[in-house]
């Protein structure tokens, strides 16, 4: 794909490449969307801050937080987000927001862990200032520490407190951080959806940044992420950058400007699952203490210990672990669909590794089974599957995530590919206990039996509904295959069996699976009139 043509500008291009992230542009456009869905639209207006960055007189990007009272954002139209606030005259941003400034927005959820971006162009609103939409994807949830938030009572500002260097004092704040915000931009004097600024988060555990030179540089590692490269990229095309650090206890916001510079196979790295690392040469500093009414109190008292009680070898690399209260109560519900956040203890590792697998068992049975695909470097999934056992204890988060089953009685289509028919046996274990006769068809994807997970469970609760349709395709089926009835089709799902099934335009089709898979079929059942909005997905990938 052309640059002209690519979701992504020339710098973005240039980082995937030398991560040797493949042909993203191939596929990534079919999550970049021009206009917000409605499922993001409630999102963003249900929020009680904005992250967003920007660029000031000199066109330096900062990156900075815009709070207002509930409903201060609202999405009149899907391409359009209205913001009923202004920021106070020593937010770096304060002068910019002016009508034809490009913006760069973070929508993001610290207890539930979601989070959606967009970026565009800020139009004139009598309230505040509004985005004309020209970019909108989801995040994953990784390195998102939750964090449940209250109001304080309004105060006024402090002075704000500017130098060129981080003070001690400022120092320790970042040392301490395990959260933080970035902005970055690029323009190559065009109109093109690509061009403009980036919010975006970054999260780790304490300590993750580094603060050396005396307070004139920053080290920040940059772990696996969706492969967009969006700051990264941009900071290969202009190396000047804004962070944001958040004193989550008493409002404060630590803006930091600088020079970025990439490296791209550090050999000296603080931190083992960094990929790549982020040099920042600080060069401006805006210390406002107590900018925010916002206070955040960290959810560590929602972590609980889970026993396993329970470990089967699903497939050639997938396992599931059945776990259940430590302290033998029953744990409660969750909605279909839902993944669980864990934090392990892995020998070797400076901190507890973090990772969200998808909820595999039943929503009301009183335990949780996950179910684990063992990647070939996966540092979490190789613990998992050669290290832990039956007795041990994992730490755990509450279940989250907002890929569940829709309401109503429409039809509704699972489909699926690989370890993706996790959160699918989940909803059809939970259509199979509901009273509800919709339609269903189960549609998986796998490359041969061996590497088919779930195939009795999946027909014994299929046996158990007429209302339900299997169709099981094996992309690589080997010739003893052929001799049993584990599958129905010789190839790969493609939008064009996915409309063949009669389920219909109007029906909810819920997708799990590597991204390229989900960007083909989102297009094809787009392209045969499937609405956006009944187009559910989650992506995933090799996250260890």
């Amino acid at each position: 794909m052309t640059s002209e043509h690519s979701p992504f500008h020339p710098g973005e291009l240039e980082a995937q490449r030398r991560a040797g992230a493949g042909d993203v542009a191939s596929w990534a456009g079919g999550f970049i969307r021009d206009h917000m869905p409605d499922q993001h639209r409630a999102f963003f207006a249900s929020l009680p801050f904005l992250v967003i960055a920007g660029g000031d007189g000199d066109g330096w990007p900062w990156v900075t937080i815009v709070e207002g009272p509930a409903g201060f954002v609202s999405t009149p139209d899907k391409r359009r987000l209205s913001v009923a606030a202004r920021l106070p005259p020593q937010d770096p941003l304060s002068a910019t927001l002016v009508p034809g400034a490009k913006i760069g927005a973070l929508g993001i959820e610290l207890a539930t862990r979601r989070r959606n971006r967009l970026n565009g162009l800020i139009r004139a609103d009598d309230a505040g200032f509004a985005i004309e939409v020209r970019q909108s994807f989801g995040n994953c949830p990784q390195y998102i520490h939750e964090r449940v938030w209250h109001r304080a009572e309004p105060a006024t500002e402090a002075s704000a407190r500017l130098s060129r260097r981080l003070d001690p004092g400022q120092q320790a704040r970042i040392t301490a951080a395990d959260t933080f915000f970035i902005g970055s931009g690029y323009s190559a004097g065009g109109d093109r959806p690509s061009d403009g600024y980036d919010a975006s988060h970054r999260g780790g555990a304490p300590g993750f940044v580094r603060v050396m030179g005396g307070g004139t540089v920053l080290r920040i590692p940059d772990y696996a992420g969706n492969n967009y490269f969006n700051t990264i990229g941009n900071l290969v095309s202009d190396p000047r950058v804004g962070l944001l650090f958040v004193d989550f206890a008493t409002g404060g916001l630590l803006h930091v400007a600088g020079r970025a510079r990439i490296d791209w196979a550090p050999r000296d790295s603080h931190d083992p699952n960094a990929r790549r690392m982020i040099e920042v040469a600080v060069e401006k500093v805006i210390d406002r203490p107590g900018a925010l009414t916002l206070r955040w109190r960290d959810e560590g008292d929602m972590l609980q210990q889970l026993r396993v009680i329970g470990k089967e070898t699903e497939s050639d690399r997938i396992t599931s672990f059945h776990l259940a209260a430590a302290d033998g109560t029953a744990l409660p519900p969750f909605a279909a669909g839902q993944h669980l956040p864990v934090e392990l203890d892995v020998p070797g590792q400076p901190q507890r590794v973090g990772r969200s697998y998808s909820l595999s068992g039943s929503p009301l049975g009183g335990t949780y089974r996950i179910s684990v695909k063992r990647e070939d470097h996966g540092i979490a999934s190789t613990f998992l599957h050669s290290a832990t056992g039956i007795g041990d204890t994992i730490t755990a988060r509450q279940p989250a995530g907002d890929f569940t089953l829709p309401g109503g009685d429409g039809a509704l289509v699972l489909v699926s590919a690989g370890v993706g028919v996790t959160p699918m046996l989940s909803m059809l274990q939970a259509v199979v206990a509901s009273p509800s006769s919709r339609p269903v068809w189960f549609v998986h994807g796998a490359r041969d039996r061996q590497s088919h997970a779930f195939r009795a469970e999946v027909d014994a609760l299929i046996r158990q509904r007429a209302n339900i349709t299997r169709k099981v395709f094996y992309s690589a089926p080997r010739e003893s295959d052929r001799k049993g009835a584990d599958f129905d089709v010789a190839g790969r799902v493609s939008e064009q069996h996915l409309l063949a099934l009669g389920a219909g335009t109007q029906a909810h089709y819920m997708l799990c699976g590597p991204a390229r898979f989900l960007a083909d079929l989102r297009a094809g059942l787009e392209a045969g009139n499937v609405p956006p909005d009944h187009i559910h997905f989650e992506t995933f990938g090799p996250s260890g």
